[in-house]
């Protein structure tokens, strides 16, 4: 069988890659640790974001950009909290990318800034394939997704270093196996590190706190590449 070469996708793909490299460098030059979050719709994103900005107000200086295909509601959400935050509309896009973050950088003040957090287009296939110039990928799944998600969906597991398992409260009322998540997840990706939370009920955040916390002393000690 003839081999045919493909030059437009190899293009398109390396293009995408020196976008990624010139957002971390605008991110490593202003001090600021980011994060790719990602999930399927309807996990709890935001309400994680909420929680989030709640619990570290008083320590961590945070900014975020939304991603969603239509809509600002997310934004707005995030904007009662105090914190600045810039809106992608992907007008169909099923992820967001590396030149879409380059554009929303120009709207924030990056200089007070100590942790972005990227809220990616809900999809648990095509976010985890662009690289947005982020240090972590962190992957959040709801408990009603089931346990079967990691194996149907692999690359969000595999290529995340966090997986938070959202929902924890509703375990009680559904089918839904944390420890086949957590055995299919480490299976996929041996250094992943997984936190049960639920951001209704508050359960488990603190741990998810730490991990920030200690991430953003890593990156100022220069041990986070």
């Amino acid at each position: 069988m003839e081999k045919v070469s493909i030059p437009v996708v190899k293009n398109v793909l390396e293009a995408h890659e020196k976008l990624a490299i010139k957002n971390r460098e605008i991110f490593d030059s202003n001090g600021i640790l980011t994060l790719n979050l990602m999930s399927s719709p309807g996990a709890g994103k935001t309400s994680l974001l909420e929680q989030t900005i709640k619990g570290l107000k008083n320590q961590v200086e945070i900014a975020v950009i939304e991603g969603d295909i239509q809509s600002d509601e997310d934004a707005r959400r995030i904007q009662k909290r105090g914190v600045q935050v810039v809106q992608i509309n992907t007008g169909g896009a099923c992820h967001l990318d590396g030149s879409m973050i380059q554009s929303a950088l120009e709207s924030l003040d990056l200089n007070p800034v100590d942790l972005l957090i990227i809220e990616n287009v809900g999809n648990l296939v095509c976010p985890a394939e662009f690289n947005l110039g982020e240090h972590f990928k962190v992957m959040l799944l709801s408990v009603t997704e089931g346990h079967d998600k990691p194996l149907k969906y692999p690359l969000m597991f595999q290529k995340s270093s966090v997986l938070l398992i959202n929902k924890i409260d509703l375990l009680p009322y559904i089918d839904c196996d944390i420890e086949k998540i957590k055995s299919t997840c480490k299976s996929l990706n041996p250094q992943i590190e997984t936190f049960e939370i639920s951001c209704k009920t508050s359960e488990g955040l603190e741990n998810w706190f730490n991990w920030i916390i200690n991430k953003l002393n890593e990156f100022k000690q220069g041990t986070v590449s």
